[in-house]
């Protein structure tokens, strides 16, 4: 019976990303296995409980699972902790065309980004869902997250969800109305969401993201604001922060502010917005950010020198 017990409960997982993302927790398992029904010490007392030892190997199962649920936050974790810090491409699908799109992917990949978001305040573009599924086609293994302007921003297509909170601004519907709407489209998904303190940051003009969220960004001389945000969406358990100055922003975030957040938070720290020179990410990243978002910036042509720079400039380890 143990033994039927155990093989269902091993064949309901994906062992394909059971051994990619938890290879590790694989292998203590099927040792621990192996100690238990092999050894002449232990065999008897084991064998006189076999519901105790079931319970035992389900339980590391599920420790396996929940690894593979967080699969893409994972990656984003590792690739912090393999390369210093992370390079994300914003891509939006209002202003890049899927004919363009393999090119720039390809591109953006050879340059050594490391991962896409996908998403835009606006969608203009007729298929969201399509053109997502798209760009993870040309992906490949480099993880492709939506980055959501709305609620209809959704796709099964992505690895994951950034599960953005506004919580810089004090509209109801961008700090939990929408939040509420989508997670049940998530949940019959299976879409892995990834939690995130949001916040506009001044950026020296009025960006899409501010108009768009009828909310005011957070003052760039006052960084003791922005860390209270931080921490109060630490406190609630969200697994990323994004200081957003939004896309064309005449000014990036202070550095000043990133590095006194960085200082109190133990949570990855995301920053981007009119970050237009491998000069300035190097500045974000030693400033403490861990993982830095350039958007349309690298859409035009000739620009695959360029996002090298940026991400040597990023890779603080090679």
């Amino acid at each position: 019976m143990i033994f039927i017990k155990l093989t269902n409960h091993i064949f309901s997982l994906n062992l394909k990303n059971v051994i990619t993302y938890a290879e590790l927790n694989l292998k203590v398992l099927l040792s621990n296995v192996w100690t238990l029904f092999i050894s002449k010490i232990y065999l008897p007392k084991y064998l006189a409980n076999i519901d105790w030892l079931c319970y035992f190997l389900v339980l590391e199962i599920k420790i396996i699972k929940k690894m593979i649920k967080d699969k893409t936050y994972q990656k984003l974790l590792k690739i912090i902790e393999l390369r210093g810090s992370g390079f994300i491409q914003l891509i939006d699908p209002d202003k890049l065309s899927r004919e363009k799109a393999p090119d720039l992917i390809s591109s953006s990949i050879e340059a050594g980004v490391d991962a896409f978001f996908v998403g835009g305040s606006f969608l203009m573009a007729e298929n969201f869902n399509e053109f997502v599924k798209h760009i993870k086609l040309h992906a490949g293994d480099h993880p492709v997250i939506i980055f959501p302007g709305s609620l209809y921003q959704i796709s099964p297509n992505a690895d994951a969800i950034l599960f953005l909170s506004l919580i810089s601004g004090r509209n109801p519907e961008h700090l939990i109305g929408s939040q509420v709407a989508a997670a049940p489209i998530l949940w019959k998904l299976g879409l892995e969401a990834i939690s995130c303190g949001y916040m506009l940051i001044e950026s020296g003009k009025r960006t899409s993201a501010e108009f768009v969220s009828n909310s005011i960004p957070i003052p760039k001389n006052k960084p003791n604001i922005a860390l209270a945000h931080a921490l109060a969406a630490q406190f609630l358990g969200m697994k990323t922060i994004y200081l957003e100055a939004g896309s064309g922003a005449q000014e990036s975030v202070p550095s000043e502010m990133i590095s006194l957040i960085h200082e109190e938070i133990n949570v990855p720290l995301i920053v981007g917005g009119g970050i237009r020179s491998p000069e300035t990410a190097s500045e974000k990243i030693k400033s403490g950010a861990n993982i830095i978002v350039v958007g349309n910036f690298f859409e035009k042509e000739g620009s695959s020198a360029l996002m090298k720079e940026f991400a040597d400039a990023v890779h603080t380890r090679s």
